[in-house]
């Protein structure tokens, strides 16, 4: 029973891999979600058509995913061969991506990757045209790089140590993972693109709307996650708690995590609001890098801001949510 007295039931949520599900890890350990009275299990996926699919299926009730995706399948130019998706909408933001371009050593600027490979989630969605962008903004047209498809994070950082591509999209653990490891943590997105959405919370209207007990309680408790972790007296429990979820990251990889995720300025969005000047920003890449070119000028098509001002009394729409 939550605390609203509301019976709410479980939901599984499924997530790429990383340290940007802190906020999860943490409401699930610290019971946050519980107090709402929901139970939430986490499962990985190698890759968005995996993911997407799994959403248009019914096998996960929410993601944890590029807002890009969601734009991608609503519009029917995602990859996985599902169709249109319609049903997709986003209702609260997480961060901005936290996104770099990392490049092999020697490698030390983006005009230097002209004739080389480079690797994406996914060719069409995703943070794709993010690389695409931060490549024509530097004098580099999309067809001066070989990019291929890889699949999510974790692939992309195997794949790029293993020396199969010249450079991919990382972000935090595996951008300084692999700045450990010799490779060149070339440029930031943020300092490129300005203002983005990047990861969102997103998940099927229809199941919403007959569970909107479950959307609410899902920002409630991951709202006060997030909170948590930015206090400064919690961050040794943070760290640990990162840790207890990705065994494999080192001591020293987790703690400066927390000095890139809980940036003040650049970290986890603070009030888990969706930015809408940050989605416009996706918009416009999609409309200039997407298979068929349109204009897309509607933030509010993808994404329901009723769940948010109904779990928090607050409309969404700024980064911090404030």
């Amino acid at each position: 029973m939550s605390e609203a007295g509301n019976e709410v039931s479980g939901v599984r949520v499924n997530v790429f891999p990383g340290g940007f599900n802190w906020g999860l890890y943490v409401a699930i350990d610290k019971g946050l979600f519980a107090r709402h009275g929901l139970a939430v299990t986490v499962a990985g996926t190698p890759n968005s058509v995996a993911q997407m699919t799994a959403l248009s299926e019914g096998r996960c009730e929410i993601v944890m995913t590029a807002v890009d995706n969601i734009v991608a399948y609503v519009e029917g130019q995602g990859e996985a061969p599902i169709g249109a998706q319609p049903d997709f909408f986003a209702f609260m933001g997480s961060d901005s991506g936290f996104l770099s371009l990392v490049t092999a050593p020697g490698i030390d600027r983006v005009g230097a990757l002209a004739g080389r490979t480079l690797s994406v989630d996914a060719l069409t969605t995703g943070y794709a045209f993010v690389l695409y962008d931060i490549l024509r903004r530097s004098g580099l047209a999309r067809d001066a790089c070989r990019v291929r498809r890889v699949g999510g994070m974790v692939q992309r950082w195997n794949s790029l140590r293993d020396r199969n591509e010249d450079g991919t999209l990382l972000s935090a653990p595996y951008n300084l993972i692999a700045r450990q490891h010799g490779f060149v943590d070339l440029v930031a997105a943020k300092a490129v693109l300005g203002r983005y959405q990047g990861n969102v919370a997103a998940a099927r209207r229809s199941w919403a709307r007959e569970h909107a007990a479950e959307v609410v309680a899902y920002i409630r408790g991951y709202r006060e996650a997030i909170a948590w972790l930015y206090r400064p007296e919690n961050r040794a429990e943070a760290v640990a708690i990162l840790r207890r979820n990705l065994p494999q990251m080192p001591q020293d990889v987790a703690a400066a995590s927390h000095a890139v995720l809980l940036d003040p300025d650049d970290g986890f969005f603070p009030g888990c609001g969706i930015d809408l000047d940050g989605l416009a920003c996706v918009l416009d890449l999609r409309g200039r890098w997407g298979d068929q070119q349109m204009t897309l000028g509607d933030p509010l098509k993808y994404c329901d801001l009723h769940y948010f001002e109904a779990a928090t009394g607050k409309r969404s729409g700024k980064r911090s949510g404030k």
